[in-house]
């Protein structure tokens, strides 16, 4: 557990640094801000390569992938319901039920709840050692699809807030052209894989998806067209063909992600809004509410959003343990980039007051307890039978092994 505690760390200290820069360095915070973005960006690019790398799909058994995919919609879809919900009958002003425009916002805000870190993820399990687990096996699965579900959710709750433009069309054709793509090159693509490489990629993705965002403001400032990386990032790794003369557990490629996985820990902190408390009510009352009662509510929606995730302990019964299943659940837990992309979108159509800052913290309190999460399914499946006790063995070895280790189910 030395890596999670060490990586832990750097994301705290990633998000102490969000907070206290902007006092004392505001206008160099906001100088640097897209460039702290844009190599977050970069870091998530290269570590979702990684994971599509090892990522293998058996194409004559589709119809697992889309159980899979079910689950993580219900994973991404709860959370978001819940406090939503939350935030129109509980914390909304009077009568704001019955207002669409109250709806529309909160539906929106409250999507920040909705997606699982992946790159998050995938660090902190590779970092625990659990890379050779089940659980690891359809975490992996379960939260690329629930972003992906996110950023295709996000079009319709763009559309109910602007309306329908040509741009989010053309978002909704890339993701789909992108996804046919990557399945029809799967271990397609033999080109050079080593770990310069792979951050040679990531940059690229991460430039293209930038400047394909400067394009779209230069033509319309109020419809941005923005391509997140992670997909593109997960497919082209999916696309590559493993060279059998490159050793990619040497101690220089680990070391390098080691390295790549700190950075970007330090780099999502980072990026997490300021908490400004004194910020105007537009959604709210003016007077705004007691930072207690702020805390109790952040308490409810964290509770409440982290609750959405653990449908999948009720699903998997044929291929994993009831721990197994609570380890995939806890598993989900944490959030991150995307979430905060999610308040800064909410941030951009105007809304504010005390409901956004309950989200801020709220997600800031997911990311300060990812080392809890992960230390707690790391419990559970030590705790678990010989069986998987050999699988965290070689998990400590190899980061990440294909998805054709699990082709066998095991019973409860």
């Amino acid at each position: 557990m030395k890596k999670v505690i060490t990586l832990s760390l750097l994301l705290l200290l990633g998000i102490a640094l969000s907070q206290m820069l902007p006092l004392h360095f505001a206008e160099a915070h906001t100088f640097f801000q897209p460039m702290v973005m844009y190599l977050t960006m970069t870091a998530l690019s290269f570590i979702m390569i990684n994971v599509g790398t090892e990522f293998e799909i058996d194409k004559s058994h589709l119809s697992s992938y889309a159980w899979d995919y079910l689950v993580a919609m219900t994973a991404a879809t709860l959370p978001w319901l819940f406090v939503a919900l939350y935030f129109v009958f509980v914390l909304s002003p009077s009568g704001g039920w019955f207002e669409s425009q109250t709806w529309k916002e909160m539906l929106l805000l409250g999507r920040f709840a909705a997606p699982t870190s992946a790159g998050v993820l995938f660090t902190m399990l590779t970092a625990a050692g659990l890379g050779a687990t089940w659980m690891f096996h359809k975490a992996r699965t379960l939260a690329i699809f629930d972003d992906l579900d996110t950023v295709l959710l996000l079009v319709p709750l763009t559309i109910m807030m602007i309306g329908l433009t040509w741009q989010l069309g053309v978002i909704l054709a890339v993701m789909l052209i992108m996804l046919l793509l990557g399945y029809e090159n799967l271990r397609a693509w033999r080109i050079p894989c080593t770990w310069r490489w792979l951050l040679l990629y990531a940059f690229i993705i991460a430039t293209a998806s930038k400047l394909i965002l400067l394009g779209s403001l230069f033509i319309d400032p109020a419809t941005p067209l923005h391509i997140e990386v992670l997909l593109p990032a997960f497919l082209l790794g999916c696309a590559i063909k493993p060279d059998p003369e490159v050793n990619h557990e040497s101690p220089v490629e680990l070391k390098a992600r080691d390295i790549i996985a700190a950075i970007f820990m330090v780099l999502v902190g980072l990026n997490m809004p300021h908490i400004n408390l004194m910020t105007s009510a537009r959604v709210d009352s003016a007077a705004g509410m007691e930072l207690s009662t702020i805390f109790g509510h952040v308490l409810v929606v964290t509770v409440i959003s982290n609750l959405g995730k653990m449908f999948p302990l009720f699903c998997y019964r044929q291929e994993a343990s009831l721990k197994e299943r609570l380890a995939l659940s806890i598993g989900l837990f944490p959030r991150g980039e995307v979430g905060a992309g999610v308040i800064m979108i909410s941030l951009g159509y105007g809304i504010g007051g005390d409901i956004l800052t309950i989200a801020m913290f709220s997600l800031t309190l997911n990311l300060f307890l990812t080392g809890a999460f992960i230390y707690a399914v790391r419990c559970l499946l030590i705790s678990h039978p010989e069986h998987t006790q050999n699988e965290l063995a070689k998990g400590a070895m190899s980061p990440m092994i294909n998805s054709s280790c699990y082709e066998q189910q095991r019973p409860e």
